[in-house]
């Protein structure tokens, strides 16, 4: 896929959170991202992602308003004035911002 810093942003968090395995940033005219999944007993372990803010509909929540995707089995990744965060994480640094995507 085409790379951007918002793409590279999302995946670190994602690595870190260990729903893929890694990425590649293929340098050249046109940078472009290779992802490698992860997979668990040949089940892949990204069940589920969805974009809950798009450019028609940004959604905002406040620190105490981010809720827990699945009773915390899942993650959803924030933008916050402090970066890509996961929303246990947001809730830890009692920032809110841009609800951009839960993934299960």
């Amino acid at each position: 896929m085409p790379a951007s810093k918002a793409k590279t942003a999302i995946l670190d968090v994602l690595r870190s959170e260990g729903y893929i395995d890694s990425y590649q940033l293929d340098e050249g005219v046109k940078p472009q991202l290779t992802v490698k999944l992860r997979y668990h007993n040949g089940a892949p372990v990204i069940e589920e992602l969805k974009r809950v803010s798009r450019p028609g509909l940004r959604i905002y929540r406040q620190a105490s308003e981010i809720p827990p995707v699945r009773d915390g089995l899942g993650v959803a990744i924030v933008s916050t004035n402090k970066g890509l965060m996961t929303d246990r994480a947001a809730r830890a640094a009692g920032v809110g911002g841009e609800v951009l995507c839960t993934v299960f």
